[in-house]
């Protein structure tokens, strides 16, 4: 019987029916944004502070991902925060558009959180003379340490934070050097930033080789969809990637055919399509799982090779041992 939706309880029962699972710590990761998002060069700045605020609806105006970028690259700093979970989209773009995040209460987040975004360069920028909540006293301001700081953190988005960057680092943590194919398990179509980001980077790396089962269409460049009827309208993650050929048929006898270099299920709490087959066929180092939820008490933290996005902040005692990530 092959696993597809089923409640977390029951998926989690028929995972353990199975070998037990070394219980071992998850890798973190975090969210990411395509490198031709980018901006080539620090933008000329004549705003404080951007203007969309989390939180405040009627600050969300933007319609076009250009227009709302472009807010971003005129503004020195722009407002974020934790939301559902510490990890942000938010983030990814701001630092993309050559601006700074303000980021609300960044010294709760626990140190393993998006371990990859550079804190202590956002830390510097904040505390820099002159800069408060929304507004920069000019006549302290430092702004030649300003643009020192956002160059630096310019390229180590650059060389760090883009979906690429992201797959990479995915695919060496789990020692991959095939140059096969890999099967990208979803079972969800709707927008994930977890799962777009993931599967965009591996695109970039490995195009056709990744087969997305079921096809996640909107992040296609020939997807014909009304971008405003995706989540955020589709900004930064949708119609990105060309739609080469792909085989995406006959799934359940290529995995017995053991087709594939890696599985990866990329948005466990959404079900295991295949498992039982999966786990008769691949070896436990050639399965993948990747947790990309808000702030929650993850019933698959044991699982080997887990990607963890976030765990409960709340609770710190309850926080994974994440493993050691260089």
């Amino acid at each position: 019987m092959n696993i597809a939706v089923h409640p977390r309880k029951s998926i989690l029962m028929a995972l353990l029916a199975f070998s037990p699972f070394i219980q071992c710590a998850p890798f973190p990761i975090g969210f990411s944004i395509s490198e031709h998002k980018i901006v080539e060069e620090i933008p000329e700045k004549d705003k404080d502070f951007a203007f969309i605020i989390p939180g405040k609806i009627d600050t969300y105006i933007y319609k076009e991902e250009s227009d709302y970028y472009q807010d971003y690259q005129r503004s020195y700093f722009a407002i974020t925060n934790a939301k559902g979970g510490w990890d942000c989209m938010r983030h990814y773009e701001i630092l993309a558009n050559g601006c700074i995040p303000y980021f609300l209460d960044l010294d709760k987040c626990n140190p393993k959180v998006m371990h990859l975004l550079p804190k202590e360069l956002i830390k510097e920028a904040m505390n820099l003379e002159g800069v408060s909540y929304l507004k920069i006293d000019h006549t302290k301001f430092n702004k030649k340490k300003y643009y020192q700081i956002l160059t630096k953190l310019l390229e180590y988005t650059r060389q760090h934070l883009t979906t690429k960057n992201m797959a990479e680092y995915i695919l060496k943590k789990v020692n991959y050097k095939g140059n096969g194919s890999i099967l990208f398990l979803a079972n969800k179509l709707s927008p994930d930033y977890m799962v777009t980001r993931v599967l965009t980077g591996l695109k970039e790396l490995y195009q056709d080789r990744i087969i997305d089962f079921p096809k996640i269409d909107f992040i296609y460049k020939s997807y014909n969809g009304d971008m405003q009827n995706l989540y955020g309208k589709g900004m930064s993650y949708a119609k990105i990637i060309d739609d080469l050929p792909v085989d995406r048929k006959n799934i359940e006898q290529r995995i017995k055919n053991k087709e594939f270099d890696l599985i990866i299920y990329a948005y466990i709490h959404h079900g295991f399509p295949f498992y039982d087959l999966v786990k008769q066929t691949y070896e436990t180092e050639k399965i993948i799982y990747i947790c990309g939820e808000d702030c929650h008490q993850c019933e698959f933290k044991n699982l080997p090779n887990l990607f963890l996005r976030e765990f409960d902040a709340r609770s710190p005692l309850t926080w994974p041992f994440y493993r050691e990530v260089k």
